[in-house]
């Protein structure tokens, strides 16, 4: 809710507007007081200018397909990966590998017990894990196999403690 203003009605006659002194010619035509204020509009276009709403389409042809009819030729897309030195890389490696031990270890375990929906849910996403830090693994890119693997492990510690 908006709060009015106060205003003293006291006060109120002192913001009167003053009236401009009229004149005593009453024969002369009326004058008109704000000359400049007198509209001037532009002569008419001969022609109609259409605005358009949306940027006109380009007009070419449409570029050839690369393709050459054989979809078994199609290339991987480009790994963007950041660069680690041979011995990072080499502990990546270790990390990842011990990580996927101990989540499969802990999957094992699992392996033939009755499991609720919570606990059938985590295995997939173990195996989901597992699965996409293999693929990482087989395309030499460490730092995203160790990050999944590392996943993995920790969903798996979660789900033997539940169990």
């Amino acid at each position: 809710m908006r709060k009015r203003p106060g205003i003293a009605w006291a006060t109120a006659v002192q913001v009167r507007p003053v009236t401009p002194p009229q004149t005593t010619e009453t024969n002369s035509a009326p004058e008109d007081l704000l000359p400049e204020l007198r509209p001037e509009l532009p002569a008419s276009p001969s022609h109609l200018i259409t605005v358009r709403g949306a940027p006109p389409r380009p007009r070419g042809s449409t570029p050839p397909s690369v393709g050459t009819g054989n979809d078994t030729e199609k290339l991987d897309p480009p790994m963007i990966a950041p660069q680690i030195s041979p011995q990072e890389s080499l502990v990546a490696q270790e990390q990842t590998n011990l990580s996927l031990s101990i989540a499969e270890k802990n999957l094992a375990s699992a392996r033939g017990k009755n499991l609720n929906a919570t606990q059938s849910d985590l295995v997939s996403k173990i195996r989901g894990f597992i699965k996409d830090a293999r693929e990482a693994a087989q395309s030499m890119d460490w730092s995203r196999a160790r990050s999944l693997a590392k996943k993995a492990q920790v969903l798996s510690e979660e789900l033997a403690g539940s169990l």
